[in-house]
């Protein structure tokens, strides 16, 4: 008779201490199809439940049935689970890699340490590897994050001090919960000629904010990040307090041109008849983005109409272009708009929305295409893969000429850009305009500097030459 090979400890079901299975055919693992009673070697019939076999105890060995059985053992050579999840000691090496690879996700993420707590991620990491033990919210505050910290602040001051010059940007912010923040970003170019950047510090500012508590607090960063040799330039937003921190802190200071391009562009939005179509564009787009039924007509007009299946945007105060963004949207998808208002569902919606009329439409369409070289400019000014003062004298002349009136324009262009001309024109008249002119010379692309006269631009190339002789005799000596 072939031998009975015990059941998986899978089946815990009492009665498994007097059944087992035959192997299958080849000694290829164990045939559960029937199970075999250890009294009687009787074949009973196995489908998943113990029922029939119960009864077979009762039935033929109920003395059996009543007797304690010895629990049963473990095969030594078995494989367990346990020994396959013996936890890591935390100084192991792989320990230490996934600890650091949870905080690169912390700070990567700006997750909050409760993260560490959360069930979802704590089963994502035990199913990754059941050995690792997951530090506490405590060890990741007190011990991990600030180790990591240390280590990337000591790995930014060596690429630092390898930098001849930096540059900084200072900008104050605000957070959700109305706490005052400043941040301070360092730039310079390695010797790759590549424009790197990195944040230096972000730190509560519980004080005023007067240009003496900012020039404070950027001294505080210079000495901190061993900057102070490299008599670094900075670049702030237009605010006269930053200005004055600048000046306080002995640092040679520009305005941030994209910030200039905002306050102008905003100007032009506040004009009476900018202000109301914005006001009632945005009450449109407000009303498609709160209602499920309305934004559901618009996707069915939009597919009848074979328009885009774009949402509305809704502006945001702070940044100029997203109304410019706005306008633009509206107008791509005024048809689809036009006739989900007009459908049944919504026909009864006029109390909640504005609809425009022939005019506001040609109005919308006159000030998308009046601000459009000032979304350009500020696209061209935000991006951070070359240095762009060398931009701003140029683009500024380019803009103002730009914004010249012609005879063409209706009444609400020409008020846009006489606002917008008039900000600009008050902007770069200070003594820094001549570094800018610099810049400019010794980019290949504006090294005519066709925007100043003739004098101004001799004084300028003759200003390099100079500077050019003091250089060369530097190396000669």
């Amino acid at each position: 008779m072939s031998k009975i090979l015990e059941a998986p400890l899978s089946l815990k079901a009492d009665v498994w201490t007097h059944f087992g299975f035959k192997a299958k055919e080849g000694n290829q693992g164990i045939d559960k199809t029937n199970a075999i009673c250890k009294h009687c070697q009787a074949s009973i019939r196995y489908t998943g439940n113990t029922t029939n076999l119960r009864s077979h105890l009762q039935r033929h060995h109920a003395d059996k049935l009543a007797s304690p059985q010895p629990k049963k053992t473990r095969d030594p050579t078995q494989t367990t689970l346990d020994n396959t999840t013996s936890k890591l000691p935390s100084n192991s090496v792989r320990a230490q890699k996934i600890t650091e690879s949870v905080v690169h996700y912390i700070c990567k993420g700006l997750c909050p340490y409760s993260v560490v707590e959360n069930t979802g991620f704590r089963f994502m990491i035990n199913t990754l590897d059941p050995r690792y033990v997951i530090p506490t919210r405590s060890y990741m505050t007190d011990k991990a994050v600030p180790r990591i910290y240390d280590k990337v602040k000591d790995d930014v001051k060596s690429a630092l001090s390898s930098a001849p010059r930096v540059a900084l940007t200072c900008d104050g912010w605000t957070s959700r919960a109305t706490e005052a923040f400043v941040t301070i970003t360092c730039h310079y170019v390695d010797e790759e000629w590549e424009l790197m950047s990195h944040v230096l510090q972000t730190r509560a500012m519980h004080e005023s904010h007067t240009g003496s508590n900012i020039a404070e607090l950027l001294k505080a960063a210079l000495e901190e990040w061993d900057l102070v040799s490299k008599d670094p330039a900075i670049v702030t937003d237009n605010a006269a307090n930053m200005s004055v921190a600048a000046e306080l802190a002995g640092m040679l200071h520009f305005r941030c041109f994209a910030h200039t391009l905002n306050l102008a562009s905003q100007r032009a939005l506040k004009l009476p008849a900018v202000a109301r179509l914005l006001g009632r564009v945005r009450r449109i787009s407000t009303f498609f983005k709160r209602s499920i039924t309305a934004s559901h007509v618009l996707r069915q007009k939009q597919k009848l109409l074979e328009l885009p299946e774009h949402k509305l945007i809704t502006d945001v105060v702070t940044r100029w272009n997203s109304a410019h963004d706005m306008l633009e949207r509206f107008l791509e998808q005024q048809p689809a708009v036009s006739a989900a208002l007009l459908s049944n569902e919504l026909r009864n919606t006029e109390k909640e929305v504005c609809t425009l009329c022939e005019s506001d439409i040609t109005s919308a369409e006159e000030i998308v295409d009046a601000m459009k070289p000032m979304k350009i400019a500020t696209l061209v000014m935000s991006k951070e893969s070359s240095p762009t003062l060398s931009v701003v004298v140029p683009l500024h002349a380019q803009l103002i000429q730009d914004f010249q009136e012609s005879r063409a324009d209706s009444e609400i262009v020409k008020e846009i850009k006489a606002a917008i001309c008039q900000d600009l024109s008050r902007r770069y008249m200070d003594q820094q305009k001549e570094t800018m002119y610099v810049c400019s010379a010794l980019d290949p692309r504006f090294k005519a500097l066709p925007f100043l006269p003739d004098d101004e631009r001799e004084e300028i190339y003759l200003r390099i030459t100079a500077e050019a002789r003091r250089i060369q005799e530097l190396f000669q000596n």
